[in-house]
């Protein structure tokens, strides 16, 4: 078991509960996307022992996060949105050198690479425009409202392990946010299953696209993600206060975010 994971997993959940930003962008900071990819792709062959020792403590982390500190999160947002997405602006950013570096662009990169990072950024700063779809958490339970919950997991999970592209989000879009939170706040057993299920479900048919574009389409995969990454910024800023202090903070915030993902990256290249 590599039990290191259980903290990556716990940094996972938490970017997971935010809308805006994505688990996958916090892996990719981590350093262990494309090992994420092998191991979920790997769950159902001869080797998947290997993957689950990668996997079950990412897992442990990231349901701690989940059930644990949601409400410190949301605590945390509803409070003080603006500097928290600012921290998480600093990470994004902190991180795009190192993708820039992995992806070798000055040597690789073509108009076709170009092409798709503008596209992928403008595609993921567009979402800016949709974030006031909230609704009312569904609370009774019946055959749609099980179809709901496997879909919206199916969507989360899909976009989760995208960089740039925000599960939470999506969920808002949708309108499945509130019920989202809802079902893990309370754990609402009969919620979680149907909502387990198609995360499950998205988590291996999206790692499997991604995987077939890794190892095909190297970087052509990586302008794209890099284009993800840098227009979520867009999604993420919120813009500034009335306050001068609390927007000294949230600049200094962009600060701490840079230099905990430059940390981040440097640890992990290191283990």
């Amino acid at each position: 078991m590599e039990w290191r994971n259980i903290y990556r997993g716990i940094l996972m959940g938490i970017s997971d509960i935010v809308p805006g930003v994505s688990g996958g962008t916090i892996a990719v900071v981590l350093g262990i996307y494309q090992r994420l990819i092998e191991a979920i792709n790997g769950v159902l062959s001869r080797e998947w022992k290997k993957h689950f020792a990668f996997l079950i403590p990412l897992g442990v982390g990231v349901l701690f996060a989940l059930f644990t500190l949601a409400n410190a999160i949301d605590w945390l947002f509803e409070h003080y949105p603006n500097q928290i997405q600012f921290l998480f602006i600093g990470l994004i950013i902190g991180i795009i050198p190192m993708l820039l570096k992995k992806a070798n662009v000055s040597s690789t990169f073509g108009a076709t690479h170009y092409s798709l990072f503008v596209l992928a950024a403008i595609l993921v700063a567009s979402m800016a425009f949709f974030q006031e779809g909230v609704s009312d958490a569904i609370t009774t339970f019946d055959a749609r409202t099980y179809v709901l919950l496997f879909l919206s997991g199916w969507l989360a999970s899909s976009a989760m392990i995208l960089p740039g592209i925000s599960g939470s989000m999506l969920l808002l879009i949708v309108g499945m946010y509130p019920t989202f939170t809802y079902v893990l706040g309370d754990v609402i057993i009969q919620g979680l299953i149907p909502l387990a299920l198609g995360i499950g479900f998205g988590l291996l048919v999206m790692s499997k696209i991604i995987r077939y574009f890794l190892t095909h389409y190297f970087y052509q995969m990586y302008a794209l993600i890099i284009g993800l990454v840098v227009g979520s910024v867009v999604v993420v800023y919120p813009g500034f206060q009335p306050s001068f202090i609390l927007n000294i903070i949230s600049v200094a915030l962009i600060g701490v975010g840079i230099y905990v993902a430059v940390l981040l990256g440097k640890l992990e290249h290191q283990g």
